[in-house]
Formats: C-alpha cells, sequence, structure tokens
C-alpha cells in the first residue's frame, strides 16, 4: 500500500453552527459563535492538529458568511496550524477578492492559508450576490480559471462571460507561499474528481453517508484523470470531511452528538426532502463502516485508519458540531483528538508501513 506512506493530516472543519439547542431551545449569537471559533482554532494548535477549516454560509443557521477573517483572527495566536476555507463558495464570490483575502490570510499566519473552492451545497449566496442558479457549473469553471491565473501570475490578463475583463492589472498582496494551496471540494460528484484531477489540485471529498469505501471508485477517477494530464497522482493530496464527535467515552459522544445532529440534519432534510433522521439513521452511521466519526479516541482512530486503507487519504477533516453543542464539549473533543486520536492513528500508521 504505497499510499500508506503519506503523511496523514487530521483536523476540524466547522460551519461555525448557531442553532438553537435542542434541550433549552437556546440560540446562540453569532458574535458568541465566531469567539468561540477563535478559541476552537488556538486550542487545536496548542493539541498539535494540523488543519482548521471553516465553510462559507449565507443563513441564519451558521456564522461563517466570512471566513478568511474568522481564520485571521487565530492566525496571529497560533503557529503550525494550517487555516483554510471549507468551502468557498468560489460560483458566487469574486475570484481577485478571494485571493487578496487568502493571500492577507497567507501573510499574518506567516504561509499557512489555504483555499478549498466549491460550487455550496447551499444555494441562498446565489440571489444574494445576484448570480442566477441556471449558471451553476459554468459559474464555478469560469470562476476556478481565473482564480488558478491570478495565483500563477501577478499581472493579470482575463476575459469570461460572468466577471468584467481584466487587462494586465496586479492584484495583492501575494501570498507568501507559491503557489497559495487551492483544493477543490466535491460532495461525491465524479465531474469534480476528474476536473481536479485533470488541474493537478489536491481534493477533498465530503462523505457525510453511506459508507466512505463506495467513495473509492471517486479516488480512482480522480487519479486517472491526472495521470492523463501529465501529473502524478501519487504525490496529490487527497483528503475527507465528515461528522463526528470523541469524547472520553462512546456512549458519552453518542448521547451528546446526537440530538443536536438531529435537529440540524432535520432542518436540512425538510428543505430537501429527505426522510426524518432517527436514532437507528445515526447508529447505523456510527458503526465501523459508516460515516459517522463518533465514539471514544480508540474508536475514531480505527475508523480512520480504515478509512486510510480504502481511499488512501493524506487528510481528514472531523466535522465536530452538525448543530449547537456546549462550548466546553466541543472544546474538550478537539484536545482529545489532538492528543489521542491523532497519535494513534500515526502509531497505527508506522505499524503498518513497518510491515510493508
Amino acid at each position: 500500500m504505497a499510499e500508506l506512506a503519506k503523511p496523514m493530516e487530521i483536523g476540524i472543519s466547522t460551519f461555525l453552527e448557531a442553532t438553537p439547542d435542542p434541550v433549552t431551545g437556546a440560540v446562540i449569537s453569532h458574535a458568541e459563535r465566531l469567539r468561540n471559533a477563535v478559541e476552537e482554532i488556538v486550542l487545536a494548535d496548542q493539541v498539535g492538529l494540523d488543519v482548521y477549516g471553516i465553510g462559507e454560509h449565507h443563513r441564519p443557521d451558521y456564522a461563517g458568511s466570512a471566513p478568511a477573517v474568522v481564520l485571521a483572527a487565530a492566525a496571529a495566536m497560533t503557529k503550525r496550524i494550517r487555516l483554510t476555507s471549507a468551502v468557498t463558495v468560489l460560483s458566487s464570490d469574486d475570484p481577485v477578492r478571494v485571493y487578496q483575502a487568502f493571500a492577507t490570510l497567507d501573510g499574518i499566519s506567516n504561509g499557512r492559508a489555504e483555499i478549498m473552492a466549491g460550487r455550496g451545497s447551499f444555494i441562498e449566496s446565489f440571489p444574494l450576490f445576484g448570480y442566477s442558479l441556471d449558471d451553476y457549473d459554468e459559474l464555478f469553471e469560469e470562476k476556478l480559471e481565473l482564480l488558478l491565473k491570478i495565483r500563477a501570475s501577478e499581472k493579470v490578463t482575463w476575459r469570461g462571460g460572468h466577471r468584467p475583463a481584466i487587462d494586465n492589472l496586479g492584484v495583492y498582496p501575494r501570498s507568501v507561499q507559491n503557489p497559495l494551496p487551492v483544493w477543490i471540494a466535491s460532495g461525491g460528484n465524479p465531474e469534480s474528481a476528474v476536473r481536479a484531477g485533470k488541474l493537478g489540485l489536491p481534493i477533498v471529498f465530503a462523505i457525510i453517508g453511506g459508507m466512505p469505501e463506495r467513495f473509492a471508485p471517486l479516488v480512482a477517477l480522480y487519479k486517472e484523470a491526472a495521470a492523463r494530464a501529465g501529473h502524478n497522482p501519487d504525490t496529490l493530496p487527497i483528503a475527507t470531511h465528515s461528522h463526528g464527535f470523541v469524547a472520553d467515552t462512546t456512549e458519552q459522544a453518542a448521547e451528546l452528538f446526537f440530538p443536536p445532529t438531529q435537529a440540524q440534519m432535520n432542518v436540512i432534510g425538510r428543505e430537501r426532502g429527505w426522510p426524518p433522521y432517527t436514532r437507528e439513521t445515526f447508529d447505523a452511521a456510527r458503526s465501523l463502516r459508516g460515516a459517522l466519526y463518533v465514539g471514544d479516541p480508540e474508536y475514531v482512530a480505527e475508523k480512520i485508519v480504515l478509512l486510510r486503507k480504502n481511499l488512501g487519504v493524506t487528510r481528514f477533516f472531523l466535522h465536530v458540531n452538525v448543530g449547537t453543542m456546549p462550548h466546553r464539549e466541543v472544546l474538550r473533543a478537539i484536545e482529545l483528538l489532538g492528543t489521542k486520536v491523532a497519535p494513534l492513528v500515526r502509531k497505527e500508521l508506522a505499524r503498518i508501513e513497518a510491515k510493508e
């Protein structure tokens, strides 16, 4: 298994949930949730986690409409953790401003910024910024092209159909990293995997249901496309993002994580026509081959190692709070992920590599 020789990074992703508490009904303010996020990032850095990502959303139940700003607030208080969007909804944003925001973050953090670009699974940003969903795919392709041009060259000349042309103009500040890392985020769309492979960009798969091993064909598509385009697929990072929670015991993790997860999944489900989210659904997803990483450190580590074996991932994002949870419990989960789970994963991968 050549993939197992690659470094393994473990981190946190969040949408900065500001949903009603499923027990009390109280709603955390956006301001408090933003401050909590900065505290989470600082702790994640202290306990040795590799990356922290914030997803962009434009709706009342999430506070993360400006991920780069929140990440920058923590950048000056951290030393090594990488800071990324998860995702930037590039289709409805301006690639010039996206690059400038994350190049600024890159400067403040001294080279720890990343962009995770996606089309967005929520659509609120399209009418908000004056875009039509009829142009969903075309917008992303065009704006990704421009973003990659900007990161490749200080002066840019570009023309497209959804943004005014740029004629030999400079984009500043320039990033510390050259190039500034840009990942492609995918919910499982084969075309997205092929696009990322052709461009030689790292990819992140959001695996929030079913069995993670079912994404193996998409990983194969990605690598095949990369190879055909002249890129070395063995050097390209592959990440996954999945919901989960770590506590001192598996029972505690399940009891803490289920109520807010059920509440928020049912909100989203009503919007999308999904069936109600039940405890049976939750418990099935917590099984070893399921997509929920909920349990004590040993169990979550076991599931991450299995994911690595099945998909060859080089980075794993644990999306800790699907709905609002007590801040102290979220901090404890981050602490356990960094001090218990990550060392267990690294130790087991080293053991496997030694046997190969």
